[in-house]
């Protein structure tokens, strides 16, 4: 008896060595260009996600809108995830080739129709176009990884792009603030137009130009589903805007509820957009895409209301507070690059849960300094949290493609920045929603800020916990799973021989 060619394919992405991939690997001529490229489209992706808090109020001053100026943040996210969602259908009928540089066009108009603004609702329609493009793009640069580079290099290639993310996080504001300051709010956007332009030249460069098999049939685009999605994300967005407790207790009550039924009704479909165990607790893929959810729905509580705290309770300059995004950046990239390095790939999957705990230890110490009043706590904790993401994020990412059948990887890879964004979005409305239980608002005393942060501390620390919990689970049944496979594929050998 032998074994089916998937299987083999399978077995050997797992199991090949990877002790001789190097850092130095991804910047030879064989990989510069294919490195870049799948970075750049990620970058292009998490900075315009940080661009434009900082960009837009300046735009106000010049055509007004402040009233809606939140949707310029909440539409492009709610397109992200759409584009991200139905990345893996689109690549599966055009290829990934085409499908790039459809979605890099789209980018460009969106930004174009953003440069060129006259008007607030103006900018928001450039947004829908910049979201829905660069989801798609960001999602395929994470399919293309596992298909453009050997084995031995896949850990540093998701470490990297794990630093792209920890890069953006910070220095997104940074360039857009300095852009904004220097020129013009324009000008933050148009950095995009060469810089896709880059890309565009890259991707003709490295992605082959090839379809899916013509003998398949393409899939349907699920639009129905993707439409209630995209109805559940906007009004997890709505619910932070809601002028009364009540009315966004109930507007995010039923965006999860809608998002809730938008999975099961996934899991029943003949097309699903999820891959196939999708956050069942059973499965190493489902319940690990739940830590990938909640690490930044926790850590969103950090983003929101961090740099506010220090700001207006303990009365820092902009740029100092700021200084704590940096430590939690500088931290996240050094460990994801730590890790990346180690040669032992069983030892990566075991570091996972350390993630989670560094993240629920930081976001702890965050707790207690708003609880004693005392800020010097939130350096420390800020280090933690950045170190939380980069121990585990990258060989977390690695491993949900490992342990996805052969046929729905791409699905995964896709889904991962998408379920990150989501993961933001939400925990964003969470932290919102027990803030103004507690009364914050941007009147309120500083003993009612202290309270409120505290709360919003305590609530993402539970959070975290969860991942931890889950964090362990997906280690536990992925070496089962591993054990498993082993034991069949020898099996299989003997019955062979």
């Amino acid at each position: 008896m032998v074994l089916a060619k998937d299987d083999t394919k399978a077995s050997e992405s797992k199991t090949a060595p990877e002790e001789d991939g190097r850092w130095s690997e991804l910047l030879r001529p064989d990989y510069l260009a294919t490195t870049a490229a799948l970075c750049l489209g990620v970058a292009l992706f998490a900075f315009n996600e940080f661009f434009v808090a900082t960009a837009l109020p300046t735009a106000v001053e010049e055509i007004g809108g402040a009233t809606i100026l939140s949707w310029a943040v909440t539409l492009y996210l709610v397109f992200a995830i759409l584009g991200g969602a139905v990345a893996a259908n689109l690549k599966a009928r055009f290829g990934a080739r085409t499908t790039l540089l459809a979605a890099a066009i789209v980018f460009v108009v969106g930004t174009i129709i953003a440069i060129a603004a006259g008007s607030m609702p103006q900018v928001l329609a450039g947004r829908v176009f910049q979201g829905f493009g660069e989801g798609i793009i960001a999602a395929i640069c994470y399919a293309l990884i596992p298909e453009l580079f050997p084995a031995r290099l896949v850990p540093k290639v998701f470490g990297a792009e794990a630093i792209v993310w920890a890069t953006a996080a910070f220095g997104g504001p940074l360039v857009s603030g300095f852009l904004t300051e220097h020129w013009s709010w324009r000008v933050a956007f148009a950095v995009n137009i060469p810089a896709t332009a880059i890309f565009v030249a890259l991707v003709l460069a490295i992605v082959p130009a090839r379809k899916a098999a013509t003998t398949v049939k393409p899939r349907p685009i699920p639009l129905m589903r993707l439409t209630v999605v995209g109805t559940g994300i906007l009004l997890i967005s709505v619910s932070n805007t809601a002028g009364s407790i009540p009315l966004m207790t109930a507007a995010l009550a039923t965006a999860l509820t809608i998002l809730w039924a938008a999975v099961a009704t996934d899991r029943r479909a003949e097309h699903s957009i999820l891959p196939a165990g999708a956050f069942t607790l059973t499965k190493p893929l489902g319940t690990g895409l739940w830590v990938v959810l909640l690490m930044p729905l926790a850590q969103a509580s950090g983003s929101v209301y961090l740099i506010y705290g220090l700001q207006h309770v303990w009365n820092f300059s902009p740029t100092a507070a700021g200084f704590s995004a940096a430590l939690m950046a500088i931290s996240w990239s050094l460990t994801a690059i730590l890790v990346a390095s180690l040669r032992s790939h069983d030892l990566r999957v075991k570091l996972i849960p350390t993630g989670p705990a560094l993240l629920s230890l930081g976001l702890a110490g965050l707790m207690i300094a708003f609880a004693i009043d005392d800020f010097r706590l939130v350096f420390p904790s800020q280090i933690a949290v950045g170190a939380g993401f980069g121990i585990s994020w990258g060989t977390l990412s690695q491993l949900m493609m490992d342990v996805s059948s052969r046929g729905e990887r791409d699905k995964t890879s896709a889904f991962l920045p998408t379920l990150q964004s989501a993961g933001y979005a939400i925990g964003a409305a969470i932290c919102g929603l027990t803030a103004n239980l507690r009364g914050f608002d941007e009147n309120a005393d500083i003993a009612t800020m202290h309270g409120a942060l505290f709360t919003v501390f305590v609530v993402a620390c539970l959070i975290s916990t969860a991942s931890l919990h889950l964090g362990l689970r997906t280690v536990r049944l992925a070496a089962r799973r591993s054990r498993h496979d082993r034991a069949r594929i020898a099996a299989q050998a003997f019955a062979g021989d």
